[in-house]
């Protein structure tokens, strides 16, 4: 099965070790178990002993109970039997295209995202078409574009909201009309989820799995809880076709997930409440020496991130977002991940919800390296 090459990724793997100034990944400021306990309050030490008698088996082979009760509380209407643990949001994706696509479908997906969204379902011989988010329309979809993919083959509509690299956020009304859409030829309705709840504003993002009976919720405990090491995700879904589909499919590449991850999960899942409010907190104030930061520039421009924890920014000189990433990296140490990663130029995506310290000062450092360059 060939399959293309994996451009941010790859980019990751290669550019990491020049990172003095990381701007290129996107977790909130990631916690260590230590901070983890001290932020919810919880006992270590008993949590600690508790978890050393217990046996490690397979454990829950489709989740531990207190791991899925906490994801069903992120959710109106889906119970724990419409959730399926999975290896990280990226193992989530995987086992719905894999689980649902044939190579006869047609599979929509929003661009610039993640690549996992049309890259895999291409991979299968499904029929990808683009839905072209741009600044223009401020990273959202363009429903008469939409309408305009959509055919009787359609089997699967691929959203990310909040979108990853732009940070744009697409509102309820907006949702109900691609739902409508969707429904028009009985097509799911995939919705990468990785960031939803860390918004800019007061106004909470319904999930698709709570709006759209086909629904599918992607989601992690990677960006929104700080931890990406604890490598779990999850499915949510009220349909039980997808759900008795993903659960056949997943037998053949997994068991059961770690059970000493959903431990730690269950316990930063019952605290999601205040993990939200420190994340909510730093986003805020790194949005705002961002913002203040490209008011100052002359060549650099972007629409202000809604959601999450991206933003596109982009250049008026003529360099390749290759070249700009691979030299800032080499020459000053910053680690972004260029535009050609998410199948556009002159424009790079920046993590900001880093130390305020470490964000400034790779900040200043791409300032250095601009005046160098022009």
């Amino acid at each position: 099965m060939k399959i293309a090459q994996f451009k941010i990724e790859d980019w990751m793997n290669e550019y990491e070790k020049y990172s003095q100034y990381d701007l290129g990944n996107t977790t909130v400021q990631t916690m260590s178990l230590d901070e983890l306990f001290e932020l919810t309050g919880e006992n270590k030490q008993e949590f600690f002993n508790n978890i050393s008698k217990q046996k490690l088996g397979y454990g829950y082979i489709k989740g531990l109970p207190a791991f899925k009760t906490g994801i069903k509380n992120l959710y109106s209407t889906i119970e724990t039997d419409d959730i399926i643990p999975t290896i990280g949001a990226a193992g989530a994706n995987h086992l719905v295209f894999y689980s649902l696509v044939e190579p006869s479908d047609r599979v929509i997906s929003v661009i610039p995202t993640y690549q996992q969204l049309y890259s895999i379902p291409q991979s299968f011989g499904a029929d990808v078409q683009y839905l072209h988010l741009t600044p223009e329309n401020k990273f959202l979809p363009d429903l008469d574009e939409l309408k305009s993919l959509i055919n009787e083959n359609t089997k699967l509509i691929c959203i990310n909201n909040p979108n990853n690299p732009s940070g744009s956020l697409i509102p309820e009304k907006m949702l109900n009309k691609i739902i409508a859409i969707a429904k028009s030829v009985n097509a799911y309705i995939l919705s990468d989820e990785v960031y939803r709840g860390l918004n800019l504003t007061e106004d909470f993002t319904p999930s698709i799995a709570d709006l759209y009976e086909k629904g599918i919720s992607v989601c992690s405990m990677s960006k929104i809880f700080s931890l990406a090491g604890v490598r779990l995700g999850w499915i949510a879904c009220k349909n039980i076709n997808v759900i008795e589909k993903c659960i056949r499919h997943r037998e053949y590449n997994m068991i059961s997930c770690s059970l000493l991850d959903e431990n730690i999960a269950a316990l930063a899942l019952k605290h999601y409440d205040k993990i939200i409010e420190r994340n909510k907190i730093a986003i805020k104030k790194c949005l705002d020496i961002l913002d203040n930061w490209v008011g100052q520039q002359k060549h650099i421009s972007y629409i202000k991130p809604q959601a999450g924890t991206t933003a596109m920014l982009y250049y008026d000189f003529d360099m390749s977002s290759k070249e700009f990433c691979d030299r800032l990296a080499k020459e000053k140490g910053v680690f972004l991940t260029p535009g050609f990663c998410f199948e556009t130029e002159h424009c790079f995506r920046i993590g900001y919800c880093k130390s305020p310290e470490e964000l400034a000062q790779g900040l200043e450092k791409i300032s250095d390296f601009i005046k160098e360059a022009v």
